[in-house]
């Protein structure tokens, strides 16, 4: 009895196996005994207690089919249970039996669904930490099931979150809750990041060939904390720390330690803030190349590869160096260049080490040269907005020509230039054809806005001045007389309409038209370019029937045709433009050679140019170079008029101006490194007023102020150019011991000098922003004989360039003059700490 009694125990404690149950719930009270188990076929199974969960899955889990044999009781149900308990989604899980029908049994499986994740509350952090944690890490979490796993895992997500960010000893504690308005459970978890970790000491061994010091300034991301060290993050950041290795080898590398690993490293802590990092260092032996072989080149000569190479027999042996002459030069003089731009697409070479002897290492290229590969066709993707003709006419590879990488990387350039697409994602795919030696090309751009907006309003001569501007950057002239315009304006085909206004109301008005055409004829690049502007200055604001009226009507057309040039090579360009403008003057009293009259300025103006720079908004690489002079006639010495004769009128003298006016502007541009995003820019900026006659003198038009952020006001009306100088006040540099005029009319002769460091903030279609730290100089002067190019105005200071397509580039520097400067008229600062905003400035003034 005892025995029957323990056996029936032991069976019914099976089917209660992990607190699930097997129930008899027969509708004909079928008689199953549970010490003498049966075998059934199954009959039917169905599911109950589910909601979301798909049901023939969840019987496809339990391994339990219909037309299946089982024991009643036995192993397999037990084994159903298991299976089911173990997808960690259920709170409850039971079979039972609902019917047994002479040899078949029916089953049903009843699963007490767990609840569901509604949303991820936090605590203890910011807004922006939680918007970034919900987006980028678990937007992905919302709706699966709240169990141990998915706890534990997004617990971990957050933690590893805040670990790359240098929060090693985050705590991240997690509750439930139910949520009433969803009907589901909301995850809490409660975030204490504690401090940042920092790196307390850096400690190096084994190191014989390369200093510590050296070592740890190698360590970009990993940064000892020290009292002294102002700048730079101290925080450890594991993904830093590998890549500080990593350079470490390469640097050892760089010096001939080929053999060079870090065969032990500790990372420990120091304190609950810090931590202590020891390195061992297995430097190896010193190598230096050999013999230099080569084979397998037959279309050119080895002495010709050597010389590329640049790698000669006793050199430290660096592989970097190496590889980099041979294929992957940033200035394209390598050998594989070579190659390439000759057409053979399918080239490869293969440095193979054929001895080491000592501490020599002789090498032989291996090379395969192929077939020239002929370009079969050319596509471009992307240009949803431009036209076809418009992006295929800057490209330089074209159907039937050999395979050429320089010109590859050329029309790359070329499209970035444009203007309208994201430099970031204009990208070429090159599709060789090996079997037939051809090779498809695809540009890939994105487009991107391109017109520009400038409403704004400023403070000049002492009042309020509205500007509305709108600049059409890739207007369409020819579908304007059509109504398949595909926007607001006609776009898409490369052409450029500009339209400003600006007016302080009665005071002053100016209207501007310009149009450009970029290749005008369509068949070769000939730049084409017209302007109108008209302008009134009434500066007291009387009606002209006033004996008050004092006022500057300013009246221009300009004309302008350039071409692309062949020599000395096609980045220069030739321009030419001829300009009329008519000054009419009724008692104005800011023009001291006579205040009523009219005056007109005829100019023929030559610019030579090259331009070179990778991209418009954030160059590189490259240079942009100008030298302009502009021309009027000499009418002084050609007319037979004596202008030296007191009784001759100031209307008569100065009726036509007369002047030769030189410029030259320049940027360069390269990055500290070949894959850094450091960029150094480099400005040199003169100019220089002439006149042909010297009983004329030089002109009060066309001059230049200097200081401030550059910012044009009412100064173009006389055609005066404005050329920032941080670190001053607006034209506050002006000659020494010239008299106020200078400060109103500008000076003609002056010299800027500009070097700037540069890193990106954003690169994208979006917004382009960067930082920059700059140091310039510069001044001016009356005459030549004064002249003196070193003798300048000197500051330093940071800034903030921003480059919104619909506005331009927008910018905001703190410069800090060092030298003195006259006092500006009106008082105020002229030197010293001084704020500067500035708009869409251009190449000439030094932005």
């Amino acid at each position: 009895m005892k025995r029957t009694l323990l056996t029936a125990f032991l069976t019914l404690l099976l089917f209660n196996l992990t607190n699930a149950q097997i129930i008899y719930k027969p509708q004909a009270r079928p008689q199953v005994d549970p010490n003498a188990p049966k075998e059934y076929i199954i009959g039917g199974i169905t599911v109950s207690g589910t909601q979301s969960l798909d049901k023939d899955v969840l019987i496809t889990i339990s391994k339990l089919k219909v037309g299946d044999r089982i024991k009643v009781p036995g192993d397999k149900m037990a084994a159903s249970i298991k299976d089911l308990w173990a997808q960690g989604l259920f709170d409850d899980v039971q079979i039972n039996i609902t019917d047994i029908r002479q040899d078949s049994i029916f089953l049903d499986l009843y699963l007490l669904e767990r609840p569901r994740l509604s949303k991820v509350i936090f605590r203890g952090l910011k807004k922006s930490e939680v918007d970034d944690l919900n987006e980028k890490k678990l937007k992905d979490a919302t709706g699966k099931v709240v169990n141990d796993n998915l706890i534990q895992s997004t617990s971990l997500i957050v933690k590893k979150y805040f670990v790359e960010k240098g929060y090693y000893n985050t705590e991240v504690f997690a509750t439930q809750r139910p949520d009433s308005a969803s009907g589901r459970t909301a995850l809490v978890l409660t975030v204490n990041k504690h401090s940042k970790v920092k790196v307390n000491s850096i400690t190096v061994e084994g190191n014989t060939a390369i200093s510590d010091a050296k070592i740890k300034k190698f360590m970009k991301g990993t940064k000892e904390r020290k009292f002294y060290k102002i700048f730079g993050s101290k925080k450890y950041l594991e993904s830093k720390y590998d890549e500080d290795k990593a350079t470490i080898v390469k640097k050892y590398n760089e010096r001939g330690y080929r053999d060079a690993s870090i065969t032990m490293d500790t990372v420990y802590r120091h304190d609950l803030n810090s931590l202590d990092i020891t390195m061992k260092i297995s430097e190896g032996h010193k190598y230096y190349f050999g013999d230099v072989k080569w084979a397998g080149n037959a279309i050119y000569k080895s002495e010709q590869l050597s010389q590329i190479l640049a790698i000669k027999k006793g050199d430290v042996y660096d592989e970097e160096k190496m590889e980099k002459r041979l294929r992957n030069s940033p200035s394209e003089d390598d050998v594989s260049s070579l190659y390439m731009n000759n057409g053979y697409l399918f080239f490869s070479v293969n440095p193979v080490q054929t001895s080491v002897k000592g501490d020599t290492i002789n090498l032989e290229m291996q090379i395969y040269e192929g077939e020239q590969a002929t370009i079969n066709k050319v596509v471009v993707n992307g240009n949803d907005r431009t036209n076809d003709k418009v992006v295929l006419r800057e490209i330089r590879t074209k159907p039937g020509d050999k395979f050429n990488k320089s010109l590859l990387i050329r029309t790359i350039r070329e499209l970035n230039q444009l203007g309208y697409f994201d430099e970031q994602k204009t990208t070429p795919d090159v599709k060789p054809n090996p079997q037939d030696g051809t090779v498809d090309l695809a540009f890939n751009v994105t487009e991107k806005p391109s017109d520009q907006l400038e409403l704004s309003g400023g403070f000049g001569g002492g009042r309020i001045i509205g500007t509305l501007g709108l600049t059409f950057n890739n207007f369409s002239l020819r579908k304007l007389f059509t109504s398949d315009w595909g926007g607001i304006l006609p776009a898409g085909d490369g052409q450029k309409l500009s339209l400003r206004v600006q007016s302080n109301g009665k005071y002053y008005q100016a209207y501007s038209f310009s149009f450009s055409e970029p290749w005008l004829g369509g068949d070769k690049p000939r730049y084409f370019s017209l302007s109108f502007t008209h302008t009134n200055q009434n500066v007291t604001g009387a009606s002209k029937s006033s004996s008050s009226y004092q006022a500057l009507q300013l009246t221009g057309v300009t004309l302008g045709l350039g071409q692309r040039l062949r020599w000395p090579d096609d980045y220069f360009t030739l321009n030419t433009s001829l300009a009329f403008n008519r000054y009419n003057f009724t008692n104005y009293p800011y023009f001291t050679q006579f205040s009523t009259g009219t005056s007109y300025t005829f100019s023929l103006t030559e610019t030579l140019g090259r331009n070179s720079i990778d991209a418009p908004i954030y160059p590189t690489s490259g240079s942009n170079i100008q030298l302009s002079v502009e021309l009027t006639p000499p009418y002084s010495l050609i007319n037979g008029k004596n202008y030296a004769d007191p009784n001759m009128s100031p209307q008569e003298k100065y009726k036509f101006t007369e002047f030769h006016r030189w410029k030259f502007d320049a940027g360069w541009y390269t990055k500290a490194s070949a894959s850094s995003k450091l960029v150094f820019h480099m400005g040199m900026h003169l100019g220089f007023l002439g006149y042909y006659n010297k009983d004329i003198g030089t002109t009060q038009f066309d001059r230049w102020k200097v200081g401030g952020s550059g910012l044009q006001g009412y100064d173009y009306i006389q055609g005066v150019e404005v050329i920032p100088l941080r670190g001053y006040a607006d034209n506050s540099v002006t000659p020494v011991g010239s008299s106020s005029s200078s400060y109103y009319n500008g000076s003609p002769i002056y010299a800027r000098y500009l070097l700037e460091l540069r890193h990106p903030i954003t690169l994208n279609q979006q917004a382009t922003i960067f930082a920059l730290a700059f140091a310039e100089a510069g001044n001016t002067w009356d005459n030549f004989r004064t002249f003196q190019p070193f003798n300048v105005k000197r500051s330093v200071g940071a800034g903030v360039r921003i480059f919104l397509p619909i506005f331009g580039m927008l910018g905001l520097d703190y410069g800090y003059g060092f030298d003195s400067v006259p006092p500006i008229p009106g008082g105020g600062k002229a030197n010293k700490g001084q704020f500067h905003f500035s708009i869409a400035q251009q190449l000439g003034a030094g932005f």
